[in-house]
This record gives structure tokens, sequence and C-alpha cells, in this order.
């Protein structure tokens, strides 16, 4: 699906892309990083597919979703053990 074709159906769902990055707990930036793709990958289209058409069948999806209790990734990585690493390693050679 094309990031148009994406932000179309937000419109159909009457939801804005802050909004719905923040109910499915997904970093906006992430989603806006698909922009310069062109296309969104599979799930983000299947949901915002599904939420199209449940308020087209005059159905609440946020209560829904909002009930799943979904929890934000936190960023976990080695970036920054390595930034912890190398000052130690600075001050071990002073």
């Amino acid at each position: 699906m094309t990031f148009i074709e994406f932000k179309k159906l937000l419109l159909d769902a009457e939801i804005s892309l802050p909004k719905f990055s923040n109910l499915i707990k997904v970093s906006e930036k992430n989603i806006q990083a698909y922009k310069k793709k062109g296309e969104v990958p599979n799930t983000i289209a299947v949901i915002a597919t599904c939420f199209a058409s449940m308020q087209k069948a005059d159905i609440e999806y946020r209560p829904i979703i909002e009930a799943l209790d979904l929890q934000a990734k936190v960023k976990k990585g080695a970036g920054f053990a390595k930034k912890e690493k190398s000052s130690t390693k600075e001050s071990d050679v002073s």
C-alpha cells in the first residue's frame, strides 16, 4: 500500500496520523519514515484498513484498541553500552 493510500484510509477512519500512531503505540517518526519509502508495511496497512472499515460501519474502534493496553517499545540497544565502554576506555588510557 502506498503512503498516499494509507493517508486516505486515515481520513476515512477519521483519525490523524499523530493520533493513529499514539493509538497503536508506534512512534510517529517511524510512520513518517514510510513516506520517504513510498509505502507502508503490511501490518500498518491492515490496521488502517480495519480502522477505516470499522468507522464506515459505525463501530467505535478506539475503545477496542485502548482496551488492549498496548505498550510502546522502549529503546534498548548496544549503542548506549558502546558509549559507556568507549568513555571507560578513554579514562583507562589517560
